[in-house]
């Protein structure tokens, strides 16, 4: 990589906040992001192979001082690994790909943030997670359950994300407004087998956050990841998505509900997905890396 002589001349690091080497050494940092730049089971409109890129660009624009957690967020350390390239073979082998390269980094020192992508990528860094918190338990905040069994001839794709995920461990689902039969019929069921393992939704309108946030953190283990498809965003919000649906969570019922689990439980892992940045206004890449930057503020500084 070109380096101007003796740093003579200013850039700007490529990396998510933009922060320099001492805050984004891979040896010191707390927190890794890891982008995933895979879309290749989208079955709307695509796109969200550019999200990665878009969030680390628009980050550079954030502050690094959080003003409700009192916190400068770069002080923690984030690293932002190189973007792993996808593999073409199919759903499966990437999610095992993106699994292999969540396991690199995880240490008990080191949180793993996955920036995709569509959302078939959670299952990976699910099943690296899984690996080293037995106990663990997900968040999945989207419009969509994604608990088709399969869809185009897959199971592993954007449509049947939940559902590999939810044969891992307990899934608590927020903010869905669509989902076919075969999803209702496998909540029913789910929900009334001990066969199964824990499952939990909650549905779009949210009349009242404080009693999500209460409700949702019972449902939880103690060892919770976070997994966010922007889709479960109002379209108003986040047009930049594969598949908008009407209806959804503001940004103030979606944070705080993830800062609320973060005060009661103890966040591991999450992933930000499905950003579209074609499909909407640029507003919606820094509202992403907003988010992100968010995920880490609540996660690493309770």
């Amino acid at each position: 990589m070109f380096e101007y002589p003796d740093n003579s001349i200013p850039t700007t690091p490529s990396n998510f906040l933009a922060l320099p080497p001492g805050q984004s050494d891979i040896e010191t940092s707390g927190i890794v992001i890891l982008p995933v730049p895979y879309d290749s089971t989208t079955s709307f409109r695509t796109g969200s192979r550019e999200g990665p890129r878009a969030i680390i660009e628009a980050s550079a624009a954030l502050e690094d001082y959080d003003l409700e957690m009192d916190l400068d967020v770069a002080e923690l350390g984030i690293y932002t690994a190189p973007v792993l390239e996808p593999h073409l073979g199919g759903p499966e082998l990437n999610v095992e790909r993106v699994k292999q390269a969540v396991s690199r980094f995880l240490a008990p020192n080191k949180m793993v943030g996955v920036i995709g992508g569509e959302h078939s990528i959670t299952a990976g860094s699910v099943l690296a997670h899984k690996a080293v918190y037995p106990d663990l338990s997900v968040l999945y905040l989207d419009a969509h359950c994604d608990l088709r069994d399969e869809y185009m001839g897959t199971r592993w794709g954007h449509a049947s994300g939940g559902r590999r995920i939810h044969d891992l461990c307990s899934v608590v689902f927020v903010g869905l407004r669509s989902m076919c039969e075969e999803e209702r019929d496998y909540i029913q069921l789910a929900s009334s087998d001990d066969g199964y393992n824990p499952i939990s939704t909650f549905v779009c309108p949210i009349a009242d956050s404080q009693s999500l946030a209460r409700d949702v953190i019972e449902k939880l283990n103690d060892t919770v990841y976070v997994s966010v498809d922007l889709d479960v965003f109002d379209p108003s919000l986040m047009a930049s998505v594969g598949t908008p649906e009407p209806g959804g969570m503001d940004w103030y019922q979606v944070v705080g509900l993830i800062k609320a689990v973060s005060e009661k439980r103890r966040i591991v892992g999450f992933d930000v997905c499905e950003l579209a940045p074609r499909e909407g206004p640029s507003a919606c890449s820094y509202t992403a890396a907003k988010l992100v930057y968010k995920l880490i503020a609540y996660s690493m500084g309770s």
